[in-house]
């Protein structure tokens, strides 16, 4: 099944979502189709909330930025439930862009060391020092979780420089080539 991706502007986007228990229908599957939905889209990570779900669940593959970033190399994982510890470390800013907001990339501020904590997809339980863009990568996916988007933290001038563009996803006029789910407000679905 291929799952749509949902743009900016999708209320499904600014829900806190609710942790999965153990058992939940089709989680499996659900799964099997982010991490299809994602390479189609050609991103690095999916949450949940990204394909119209509120619940707390995220799919990194961060193995094709292993060049630039080797920390990310064999990196694959299914985040369920994940919790994300900030550890010391003054903010870096390197460039983020998002598959619910096309055409848009900004330098966002986060920290490079996080403690991870999250269930797998058989619900055991891990916890992980991560640092780098890999860091950056679960930060940026678990701020879906919370109903953030990546723009959230860039200052309010960088965000009225790109609001035409912010206004064309909302409006259904950006240019997109990856199945996706529009705002309630687009002219077109």
């Amino acid at each position: 099944m291929k799952l749509p991706v949902y743009l900016y502007g999708h209320p499904v986007l600014r829900k806190i979502s609710t942790p999965i228990e153990p058992g939940y229908p089709g989680l499996e599957q659900l799964i099997s189709d982010m991490f299809a939905a994602m390479y189609e889209s050609q991103g690095v990570g999916l949450a949940a909330p990204q394909i119209g779900r509120n619940i707390r669940l995220v799919v990194i593959d961060a193995d094709p930025v292993a060049e630039e970033f080797p920390e990310c190399s064999g990196r694959k994982l299914v985040l369920i439930n994940p919790e994300v510890e900030i550890l010391e470390g003054e903010d870096i800013s390197r460039s983020e862009g998002c598959l619910s907001l096309p055409g848009i990339s900004e330098n966002v501020p986060r920290v490079e060391n996080i403690r991870l904590r999250w269930l797998d997809q058989n619900f055991e339980a891990h916890e992980e020092l991560i640092s780098g863009f890999l860091a950056r990568i679960v930060q940026h996916e678990c701020d879906h979780l919370d109903g953030k988007v990546f723009i959230d933290h860039i200052s309010a001038i960088r965000r009225q420089l790109i609001k035409g563009k912010l206004n064309n996803i909302v409006t259904g006029r950006a240019k997109v080539d990856y199945p996706v789910r529009w705002a309630p407000t687009a002219k077109r679905r």
